[in-house]
């Protein structure tokens, strides 16, 4: 007679094998113990490069902001001392009398036309390439893409003798129309890759309601990809904010300067004038429209790119 499966006993060990003993409750508390602790010193030990680099970048800041508070004595006599009393007629004169309140509406002015038009450009050439199968397609996109290979000095001479012969030279449209030039490369690689994720079915149920391509475009896919523009947003800004080469070949009426090279342009003229509060504070001015932005949009710029690169 066969045996059922649940009459048969489990089998012996043979004598001369012996089985390990179970760690006791002791042992497992300390097994666990020291597993924790090597997370945390592996934490830390991740994160002492962090901070390291954090005071690299915070405290020659700090210590910018201290020295534009300072009398040009204390400049130079103390440099890492704390000012006797804040002198923030420094920041006045620098605004007024080092011209930087007019260097600073400049940059405005620009900012406005070459940021709407980057992005503006960009999502429209980044959505046909993404959504629109046509011959070329893929050699459009790579020649986008290349773009970015291309550096910014060796075109400089025959872009300054182009922009002569369209007479846009010392023009803000006519740097704009260059910053908008060099940003698209990347943006459009950026938006390209967010818009192939974005949900086809909502363009097409706009198409059978009779909306145009125009409409399905500006009023739905627009909106849609708001998460890459904004984060397209901020970094274009934080680029052609420090745009220095372009503007300092393409710019040459000191009053049209932009804040990059005007800054570099006074710090020239306040060298031999000895005013150095005002040039420290001129500095300030120019890297706390920047640090407000990125603080500000600090979330959106990192959710942005992160969603576009792990969508593209």
């Amino acid at each position: 007679m066969g045996m059922n499966p649940g009459d048969a006993t489990p089998a012996a060990p043979p004598a001369d094998v012996q089985t390990a003993p179970e760690p006791s409750g002791a042992q497992a508390i300390t097994s666990v113990g020291r597993a924790g602790l090597g997370a945390r010193l592996y934490q830390l030990l991740a994160q002492i490069p962090l901070l390291l680099w954090a005071a690299m970048v915070i405290l020659p800041f700090l210590w910018m902001i201290m020295t534009a508070l300072k009398t040009d004595r204390e400049i130079l006599t103390d440099p890492f001392g704390w000012p006797a009393a804040f002198q923030w007629e420094n920041f006045e004169r620098a605004w007024t009398t080092a011209n930087i309140g007019t260097y600073f509406f400049n940059t405005l002015i620009v900012m406005a036309m070459s940021l709407t038009g980057t992005l503006l450009v960009s999502a429209m050439a980044a959505y046909v390439i993404a959504r629109f199968d046509f011959p070329g397609n893929r050699a459009l996109y790579l020649l986008f893409t290349a773009g970015l290979m291309f550096p910014i000095f060796l075109g400089l001479v025959p872009l300054y003798f182009l922009m002569d012969d369209l007479r846009l030279l010392n023009t803000y449209h006519g740097l704009a129309f260059v910053y908008i030039a060099y940003s698209l490369p990347f943006t459009i690689f950026f938006l390209a890759g967010f818009f192939k994720t974005l949900p086809g079915e909502v363009a097409e149920a706009g198409i059978m309601d009779g909306a145009s391509q125009y409409q399905v475009f500006f009023q739905i896919m627009l909106p849609m990809a708001k998460p890459g523009l904004i984060a397209m947003g901020i970094f274009n800004f934080l680029g052609q904010w420090n745009q220095f080469l372009l503007p300092l070949v393409l710019m040459q009426n000191e009053s049209r300067y932009v804040l990059s090279q005007g800054l570099n342009f006074l710090a020239v003229q306040q060298g031999y004038n000895n005013d150095y509060s005002a040039l420290f504070a001129a500095m300030v001015i120019v890297m706390v429209p920047t640090l407000i932005v990125y603080i500000i949009f600090q979330r959106r710029l990192e959710s942005g790119l992160t969603a576009g690169a792990l969508k593209g």
